[in-house]
């Protein structure tokens, strides 16, 4: 496993290695050891979940508050999706700011996002299989959420909003400055 570094410290990607023969190709997705000596965190992942996304579909932007935050290693099995994280961390030096990488079944790549930072993904191909692991069970009472349009994070989603294919819920989300927010100093969110 290779750790990418990216806009932000502790967000990583990370290639699997891909070995081919003439059956065809094994990839061992995670392996904690090999996380830890790649990017020097430790973490146990308790649950996987697997989503089926439509073209347009637009999940996001999410996290769940302290004390039940979550870290997530995303990928795609297949299709593609534009994946987003967001800097929810008031006082950090890249509050606000997002990073934003093309996943897919063909580059292999996983994107590993600590607490602290709203996800998203919109699926670019004709349908997806995107999987994730997280660190924290879901509590539904502790989810923040951010309207993936709000004009101060300047996403480009590739895909025009009247295109984007939401969940009720989804198209509702507040603007940054709206939303309960993690504190930088304290990990604490105000």
């Amino acid at each position: 496993m290779n750790a990418i570094p990216t806009l932000f410290k502790d967000v990583w990607l990370l290639k699997p290695t891909l070995h081919t023969d003439s059956r065809g190709s094994f990839t061992e997705r995670y392996n904690q050891n090999d996380f830890r000596a790649s990017t020097g965190r430790e973490i146990f992942f308790c649950q996987d979940n697997l989503t089926f996304s439509k073209k347009g579909v637009l999940r996001g932007l999410h996290y769940q508050l302290p004390p039940s935050s979550q870290s997530k290693l995303v990928g795609v099995l297949d299709g593609i999706v534009l994946d987003v994280v967001v800097d929810i961390r008031k006082g950090s030096p890249t509050f606000g700011k997002h990073f934003s990488q093309e996943l897919s079944a063909e580059n292999q790549l996983q994107l590993f996002i600590p607490r602290g930072f709203a996800h998203g993904f919109i699926t670019l191909s004709e349908t997806s299989l995107f999987t994730y692991k997280v660190d924290h069970p879901y509590h539904p009472e502790r989810e923040g959420s951010i309207a993936p349009d709000d004009p101060t994070l300047g996403i480009d989603w590739r895909i025009p909003p009247e295109e984007w294919i939401q969940s009720e819920k989804d198209k509702t989300h507040p603007q940054l400055d709206q939303a309960p927010l993690f504190d930088f100093n304290q990990n604490l969110y105000v």
